[in-house]
């Protein structure tokens, strides 16, 4: 190994707090989770920690300076030191406390783990993917379900009341379990709404085509008409046209804001096919003076 002020970048004057500064700068640079796959980073590295660990413990860098070790910890003739032969490189010659590096790393391991590229040790599992379907009225309203995830035993969910279809809910801690001992992955569970055969949504508010009959649309009267939240009594104004729009409020889906849209009902006169009284009374009828109901199309 070369000179390891040299490698870690300080004068051989630099106290022992410059030096541990030095050395977290590179070893935060360098580590392998940092850099993975960066062979080089990965041996200078290596070479930053050994030269660490000689110019951290007062006696092998005092023994360094007077050059009665070299840059590994080896022995210098003519001085006959006993050293320990099993003692990795950097910790071999006379028995001196090096600092237990193993809190340094802890230090730049809780670090990472704060901003980004955290270490592998406290890497969280991999999030699980799974997906549900739900009828539009447990869109609406919200609901309870179990979903199976990707193999995993199946979980129970809350449907959130509103969600949309294709959103994806996120369950914090329901994923895979961390090989490092971080926390659990999360849940990513993508919601589809099945199609309702008479409702459909536009924002938060719920939209119906109602059928009635042409007494209805002419005379007025009292319908039933249904709703997410079960069927409701709704009057239609008399003379009401097809198209004709009636509001009911609060009964269509919540919002982030917890407040809910109203129901959109479009009137649309449905007409029996071939009554002949139907057709004899209209045989006779005519429309008043002025009347036109293609008007708005006309240049």
């Amino acid at each position: 190994m070369r000179d390891p002020y040299a490698i870690l970048g300080v004068d051989k004057s630099a106290s022992a707090e410059e030096i541990r500064r030095a050395y977290r700068k590179l070893a935060k640079e360098l580590h392998p989770d940092a850099r993975p796959d960066d062979a080089k980073a990965e041996d200078r590295f290596k070479e930053v920690t050994r030269a660490f660990k000689l110019l951290s413990t007062p006696e092998a860098r005092a023994k360094f300076d007077r050059g009665e070790i070299d840059a590994e910890g080896r022995e210098r003739a003519p001085f006959h030191y006993r050293s320990r032969p099993d003692a990795p490189p950097g910790q071999r010659g006379p028995a001196g406390r090096f600092e237990d590096i193993s809190d340094l790393f802890a230090d730049l391991f809780a670090e990472r783990a704060r901003g980004p590229g955290a270490s592998r040790r406290t890497a969280p599992g991999a999030d699980m993917r799974g997906e549900i379907t739900v009828s539009f009225e447990e869109s609406v309203l919200g609901a309870k379900k179990r979903v199976s995830l990707q193999g995993a035993r199946p979980i129970e969910i809350t449907v959130p009341a509103g969600v949309e279809d294709g959103q994806v809910l996120r369950l914090r801690g329901q994923g895979a379990q961390s090989p490092y001992g971080g926390r659990p992955g999360d849940a990513l569970i993508t919601v589809r709404i099945r199609e309702h055969p008479f409702f459909r949504r536009e924002g938060r508010d719920v939209r119906l085509d109602l059928p009635v009959t042409l007494k209805e649309a002419v005379l007025g009267g009292v319908v039933r008409a249904p709703t997410v939240d079960g069927p409701v009594e709704v009057r239609v104004p008399a003379g009401s046209s097809s198209g004709a729009q009636l509001r009911l409020r609060g009964k269509g889906a919540p919002g982030p804001d917890g407040k809910r849209g109203d129901q959109i009902i479009r009137l649309m006169v449905d007409l029996p096919p071939g009554d002949p009284a139907l057709e004899a009374f209209l045989e006779g009828w005519t429309p008043p003076a002025g009347y036109d109901p293609r008007r708005r199309h006309r240049a």
